[in-house]
């Protein structure tokens, strides 16, 4: 008999998979890190390697005020961003030598 504590065999994977949650807080975080591009100017921008789609939305973002609109592409930016290796990027916009987020300087 099987112990009922174990997920039976057909369930396995979905033990595995990342929580609801945690999928939502990389989703949230890359879509962060995309609006953080877009307040680059376009020459700090040039410097990161980005594929072509991504760089061509962070220009629109750039050309909307504010609203539902802004939103919107800020969100696609977001998907666009969850395709992207997030490492270098943020080594670009915070540099190698800076302390991350949560340090605390003394």
């Amino acid at each position: 008999m099987a112990d009922e504590d174990e997920p039976p065999d057909a369930t396995l994977s979905e033990w595995a998979k990342p929580s609801r949650s945690s999928r939502k807080r990389v989703a949230e975080a890359a879509q962060k890190l995309g609006v953080r591009l877009v307040g680059l100017r376009e020459q700090q921008l040039a410097a990161i390697e980005l594929p072509e789609e991504l760089r061509t939305a962070i220009r629109e973002a750039r050309h909307l005020k504010h609203g539902p609109a802004l939103a919107r592409q800020h969100q696609y930016i977001g998907r666009l961003m969850r395709d992207v290796d997030p490492g270098p990027i943020v080594i670009a916009l915070d540099g190698p030598d800076r302390p991350g987020p949560r340090a605390r300087i003394r």
